[in-house]
């Protein structure tokens, strides 16, 4: 059995969408040895940074947040596509013919997994693609981006997979990642009433 960690590092300086200052985590020691007994961080970080899961309240003024999320839809099988020759945008005939199965979490292996600094121009999923997704009974969509789309006016994909039930992942870490199907582990952390959370994801090759 191969562990792939396939999540972002939390951390000062690294890789935010569309290198937005306001979107950096903020870390502050609010407490240090020897001074005190013990040593506490804490951690400010808006909910889109790094590795996250987007639920319809993103996007919907009536979509559901992270109240209504439950896990099983974040367990079980999930198939990594190879797209790094997509230079600008992952279109229908990009997924057609691919190894995607109903019910499968299909994560998206662009060229920003093969960079570490933000791409302006990064490949994004357009909304046809998403549409056809939505057609196969997908349960899930990952990409290796921190966005899904890149300033799509209305932001198409996001209401074609999010008002179709299909959660969305930004911010995945494929670079090291083989394409082949995988059991798939990602837990959003459990914060109330909010339209993103956190996410640590886990591939496992058996």
């Amino acid at each position: 059995m191969k562990l792939y960690d396939i999540s972002m590092t939390i951390e000062p300086g690294m890789t935010v969408y569309k290198d937005r200052e306001n979107k950096q985590p903020k870390f502050v020691t609010v407490a240090s040895q020897p001074a005190q007994s013990v040593h506490e961080t804490e951690l400010t970080m808006n909910l889109h940074t790094g590795t996250h899961v987007d639920y319809p309240r993103h996007v919907m003024p009536d979509g559901t947040d992270s109240n209504t999320a439950t896990l099983g839809p974040f367990l079980g099988t999930a198939v990594v596509l190879d797209l790094t020759r997509s230079a600008e945008s992952i279109t229908r005939a990009d997924l057609e013919g691919q190894a995607i199965e109903y019910g499968d979490l299909v994560l998206l292996k662009t060229t920003s997994s093969l960079r570490e600094s933000f791409d302006f121009k990064f490949v994004y999923l357009d909304d046809e693609a998403a549409e056809y997704l939505v057609a196969l009974g997908v349960r899930g969509v990952g990409i290796d981006a921190l966005g899904i789309e890149r300033d799509q006016p209305g932001h198409p994909t996001h209401h074609a997979l999010l008002g179709n039930g299909i959660f969305i992942i930004e911010g995945l870490r494929l670079k090291d990642v083989p394409a082949k199907r995988y059991r798939f582990v990602g837990l959003p952390l459990k914060i109330a009433g909010v339209e993103a959370a956190p996410l640590r994801a886990i591939l496992i090759e058996e």
